[in-house]
């Protein structure tokens, strides 16, 4: 195995780095700086990655940092490649017998086609086939370095990643029969789970949601068993890596399995952040946005691709920003950038150019190059928030928004959902599909027989718009010892003659700073809890079957809370937008304010692994809690979905599900 000597694990004395700084420099320093021989005359290297791999290597690093570590050339390997054979080549790779295969026939013979290979598997490779490595006499004295990175997972965000499972809502929640399907899906992401932790050098207590079926009387589902089986491949995977040099032998951090039948609101509420309305309303591609800018030749406008990442300060500033606070924001940056800048001052004929001495225009002729980049990155932003602004209007969000909110809180009810269909034809038939299906979380009784057609009918939906909402059915939790139905969307117990169902209870001591900000994950309430050591062991037992010094170790782990945050919540009087200059922090500067600026006081790491996909507000709570908890919240699932592409893969899960009636037993 290859490890560099610095410290990542979150219990290591050593300077902290976080999740997707020690993913870049692995594969920066560790893998593609450490290929190089002494005798070796030629500087540049050759880059060969498969499919997978080259995800991984674009989520974490740039182009220009792979070329700045010496490779003047990135090739797929079951592409044909012209021969190099004065160069070295670095092999970033799977560990499958195909890759083996292609990367043996490159080296074998009397002229391979690169001088010397240097082999990194991205993840452990098998007996096999490393002797079938060693057979060949002809490549053996060519290989630099034959190695484990074991590093398969993909860093989305500075605390988030996925594993590349888009189909696992579909292999997994589908029909339980097919547990083939289901079982090859969960032992490929356990596989790749397992490499973050090598990575980072962490051993996790592994903490799992239990399945609520298991008694006599009651058949336990697959999917019920969804976290137990998943914990039982990544204990299986962690067990084997504690073999590896410098592999931490005791508990690190902490591990929590969950999956999408813990919060079935999530993925469908609309969330008010900038980066959510952002991929929600905008129809970006992943975080590609599409617009025009003029014509430097005069001609019509021409279109430009950006990408909304965390290399731009203002998107890194006013992601996680409620949409009316961001525009705000944006609307004072605009307006303190043109009266504080020289050349912005020029460039409106604020000044009269002749005025100015020879000196100030040559200041502004040095600032316009500046100019032009920081007015570009603040007009972009302006023009995003103000499409959003005018999304939100023109289809009647707020109202909708509110009644979303309202309903899972439980200050409305049905009469106020058919009040909002009849009242409201204007609205996207996506709009009303997604209240719907929050209306079938919370009054799963409603959807019975005729009276789930006369909702149809009353909404104006259609058949397969109908089949998300009845497959809301099969991402329900559990009905704890009762017999699982059509209609168990939830295992709280509910009198259903009550008018009003409130489906989460308000956060306590928790304020709204804004309108529509009241809808909080579910992960944020466990993970709190984790934090405290107050997580039911019934509840989410512990792989590892830790002593009962367990919670005590840590509950006296330092915590360094931050501050309670000073907001201005009144429930009878929201404001669309927050007060300037509150801080609660969910905003990444609010964290990085709280949190970032002295990682060696960092609690240890806590890990969310949610399979069936994962939300933004899911991923903006583990950075809200980062700053709060002072631990370092790291965020995984088998994909992060937007609520169009969660909406199109429920409509593809099967309907049919197996009952104990079916079963006659």
């Amino acid at each position: 195995m290859s490890y560099s000597d610095s410290d990542y694990s979150s219990s290591g004395a050593g300077d902290y780095k976080n999740f997707r700084q020690i993913t870049r420099e692995r594969l920066l320093y560790e893998m593609l700086r450490s290929a190089k021989t002494k005798d070796s005359k030629s500087t540049w290297k050759v880059l060969i990655m498969d499919k997978v791999t080259v995800k991984i290597m674009s989520y974490s690093c740039k182009m220009a940092d792979i070329t700045s570590e010496g490779v003047s050339l990135v090739e797929d390997i079951y592409r044909r490649r012209q021969p190099l054979p004065s160069m070295d080549a670095i092999y970033f790779i799977q560990p499958t017998k195909e890759n083996v295969v292609m990367f043996l026939t490159d080296m074998a013979g009397r002229t391979p086609l690169y001088k010397k290979a240097f082999v990194y598997f991205s993840s452990p490779i098998s007996r096999e086939l490393v002797a079938h490595v060693k057979k060949d006499s002809t490549v053996l004295p060519r290989i630099g370095a034959l190695s484990e990175m074991n590093l398969e997972y993909f860093a989305i965000d500075s605390q988030g990643f996925i594993t590349d499972n888009g189909k696992a809502l579909e292999d997994i929640f589908g029909d339980e029969e097919n547990t083939r399907k289901g079982d090859a899906c969960l032992n490929m992401m356990a596989s790749r789970i397992a490499t973050v932790f090598a990575s980072l050098r962490e051993f996790p207590f592994v903490r799992y949601r239990a399945a609520k079926s298991l008694d006599q009387t009651t058949m336990t589902t697959f999917r019920d068993l969804i976290p137990t089986k998943l914990a039982a491949g990544i204990w299986n995977c962690l067990m084997k890596y504690k073999s590896i040099p410098n592999f931490p032998q005791r508990e690190t951090c902490e591990l929590l399995i969950l999956d999408r039948s813990i919060d079935q609101i999530a993925p469908i509420i609309h969330e008010w952040t900038y980066d959510a309305m952002c991929h929600d309303l905008l129809n970006m591609e992943g975080n590609k946005y599409v617009h025009e800018v003029p014509s430097k030749i005069g001609g019509p406008p021409e279109k430009k691709e950006v990408l909304l990442e965390e290399h731009d300060p203002i998107w890194l500033e006013l992601r996680h920003a409620h949409i009316a606070d961001a525009s705000e924001r944006l609307h004072d940056k605009m307006t303190n950038f043109v009266s504080k800048n020289k050349a912005a001052q020029l460039q409106h004929g604020s000044r009269d150019a002749a005025e100015l001495s020879t000196r100030e225009l040559q200041k502004m002729i040095q600032a316009l190059p500046q100019y032009t980049e920081q007015f570009d990155k603040l007009s972009l932003h302006v023009e995003i928030a103000g499409k959003i602004n005018r999304i939100i209007r023109d289809q009647g969000l707020r109202e909708l928004g509110q009644l979303e909110q309202d309903l899972v809180f439980g200050d409305a009810g049905m009469k106020d959902v058919i009040k909002f269909f009849a009242t409201n034809e204007e609205v996207s038939r996506e709009n009303k599909l997604r209240l719907l299906m929050i209306v079938a979380v919370i009054y799963p009784e409603k959807f019975d027989g005729e009276k789930g057609l006369n909702l149809m009918k009353l909404a104006k939906l259609t058949p397969d718009d109908m089949d998300a909402v009845n497959n809301m059915r099969l991402l329900a939790p559990p009905a704890g010892g009762k017999k699982i139905s059509t209609s168990a969307f939830s295992s709280l117990k509910f009198d259903i003659n009550k008018k009003k169902r409130p489906f989460r209870k308000d956060r306590s001591g928790e304020q709204e700073t804004w309108q529509l900000s009241r809808f909080y994950p579910i992960i944020e309430e466990l993970v709190e809890k984790l934090s405290k050591g107050e997580l039911s062991k019934d509840d989410y037992p512990c792989m590892n079957d830790p002593s009962p010094t367990f919670h005590s170790t840590f509950q006296s782990a330092p915590i360094h809370e931050a501050p309670a945050a000073h907001s201005m919540r009144s429930r009878r009087t929201p404001t669309w937008a927050r007060p300037r200059g509150s801080d609660d922090g969910y905003s990444s500067d609010s964290v990085l304010r709280h949190a970032s600026s002295d990682f060696k006081k960092m609690g240890k790491r806590i890990f969310v692994f949610i399979v069936g996909g994962a939300t933004r507000s899911e991923l903006r709570v583990c950075h809200k809690l980062m700053g709060k908890l002072n631990r370092e919240v790291i965020l995984g699932s088998s994909s992060l979905d937007d609520p169009p592409q969660f909406i199109t893969k429920l409509k593809q899960l099967t309907t049919h599900e197996l009952s104990l009636d079916d079963l006659q037993i």
